[in-house]
């Protein structure tokens, strides 16, 4: 490790910030930060030495892995876009393969095609399996490189994403089993907590079992959630948590949303927290975190750049998170108000719903574009054969619905709100009343946004069963939100 990380530092203007590694795992990781093409050259450099001083034909570890460098990351801080990410992944892949002949995969929003999105379906098999499943089945291959992964170095996963958080809670118990069925529980794609991926690991060497869990948006479900959810569950099987551990570095926001969790501290503002109020004076902008233009002037810059993405349909994610947040803040006014004290269950109940809701349509806003750049990506594959053309046609099928299925959800979870928002008019104050008013013409306009995309998209859908139970819900969802405009009350929606 100590080699890796002199020949990541090498490179002139790459800071080292952090570095853990794990006996039971047996995984290390590594956090550098710097200016892009430096930091793409310390990561190409860092693949190249892992690959000549690791040999997973002897590694062991509970941990997945596919390779020796096993997975790359770029993630935007300051400055930087994940455009400007997925480029540097790219650009980083083709060196590890032109260098060291590691092949490499693309995962995240650098992925190529819309099933390798996800890191868990590119390492499945694991290194052992994936050696030997490549060579006779083309949907396996890499990305770049040849179909063999390198004989001791596996393969690198090599993507741009958001800041993940590494999280993991210790149970007083060493049942596997216990583990991972609360991981199959919390986790997202089991039909648990959303942007939470989780699985049972044997800490051998502690005697305990582990719940080890990535959060891919901690604004989504934050670190608190997350362990009060595993709590939860280990009590129903009559275990308890010895600790918890974080796995790398954490942006601050993440422990102050925690912080006024458990604190219960009443109207908190980031402002308040003494580096963030320095570091806004430090810049001299005259801007401080209580800046509400300076939080979203970077995504209308976004917006405005002549890109496909962020579009409409993250634009549409928005407005509905932000009609969720205004119903979130009515609940949580009229739950202060005395003369509301009998509506307090149900007003507790909506505040949870409204932050819940406001989560998951903030979390679409990412998700639209990933899902249509998958479209994108798909429509460069290469179609010189019929082979080739098939699978390129099968990959911008499998894109397009995709790009159907995320502006759908963001139209459900929109009429949802809507509905929601009339059913909260009543149990709060008259001098709510344009809030909600203003809160049910985003949920609207967020509906009738999200079902655009829908259509345009399933234009080009040859599934024609799919299509027809789409354009159906498209009905459905739109006279949800038209029939409920007519009894909106006194907001004048």
């Amino acid at each position: 490790m100590d080699a890796i990380v002199a020949a990541m530092c090498a490179v002139p203007g790459v800071f080292l910030l952090g570095r853990e590694s794990d006996t039971d795992h047996n995984r290390s990781v590594i956090t550098l930060a710097g200016e892009p093409e430096a930091i793409r050259e310390a990561a190409v450099r860092g693949v190249g030495k892992a690959a000549e001083l690791i040999d997973l034909t002897k590694q062991t570890g509970v941990h997945p892995r596919l390779g020796a460098a096993d997975v790359v990351p770029f993630i935007p801080i300051e400055g930087v876009t994940i455009e400007d990410c997925v480029a540097l992944a790219i650009g980083a892949g083709q060196e590890i393969w032109e260098r060291y002949r590691v092949p490499v995969y693309f995962y995240e929003a650098a992925a190529q095609r819309p099933e390798r999105v996800n890191l868990e379906n590119i390492r499945r098999g694991q290194f052992e399996g994936l050696r030997e499943e490549v060579p006779r089945n083309p949907d396996r291959a890499p990305d770049i490189g040849e179909a063999r992964l390198h004989p001791t170095a596996g393969a690198t996963v090599v993507g741009a994403r958001k800041f993940l958080i590494a999280y993991n809670v210790n149970l007083n118990t060493p049942d596997i089993d216990i583990a991972k069925r609360i991981a199959k529980t919390i986790r997202f794609s089991s039909g648990g907590m959303p942007c939470v991926k989780a699985m049972g690991l044997d800490l051998s060497t502690r005697k305990l079992a582990q719940v080890s869990m990535n959060l891919t948006d901690f604004e989504t479900t934050p670190i608190h959630q997350a362990f009060e959810a595993v709590k939860r569950e280990a009590q129903r099987h009559g275990v308890g948590i010895v600790g918890s551990e974080i796995v790398g570095l954490v942006p601050r926001r993440a422990l102050e949303i925690t912080a006024d969790f458990y604190l219960q501290l009443e109207d908190f503002s980031p402002a308040q927290v003494l580096e963030n109020r320095l570091e806004a004076s430090l810049r001299g902008d005259g801007k401080t975190s209580a800046s509400f233009s300076a939080l979203v002037e970077p995504f209308l810059d976004a917006v405005g750049q002549p890109t496909v993405t962020p579009g409409g349909g993250s634009v549409a994610a928005l407005a509905g998170a932000l009609s969720a947040s205004l119903g979130q803040m009515v609940a949580g006014l009229s739950l202060k108000k005395r003369s509301l004290a009998a509506h307090a269950g149900p007003l507790s109940d909506a505040a949870a719903e409204f932050q819940s809701a406001s989560r998951a349509l903030t979390a679409a806003i990412d998700g639209d574009a990933a899902a249509f750049e998958s479209v994108i990506a798909a429509h460069k594959l290469p179609r010189n054969t019929p082979e080739e053309t098939r699978r390129r046609d099968t990959a911008i099928q499998r894109g397009l619905a995709a790009a159907i299925e995320v502006p759908l959800e963001v139209a459900r979870k929109a009429a949802e709100v809507f509905e929601k928002l009339g059913q909260l008019e009543p149990m709060s104050g008259p001098s709510m009343s344009s809030d909600i008013g203003v809160a049910r013409l985003m949920a609207s306009a967020a509906t009738r946004g999200a079902l655009e995309n829908v259509s345009i998209n399933l234009e080009s859908i040859t599934d024609a069963v799919f299509a027809t139970r789409v354009r159906s819900e498209t009905l459905s969802l739109t006279a949800r939100i038209s029939e409920s405009r007519a009894g909106a009350g006194r907001s004048g929606v």
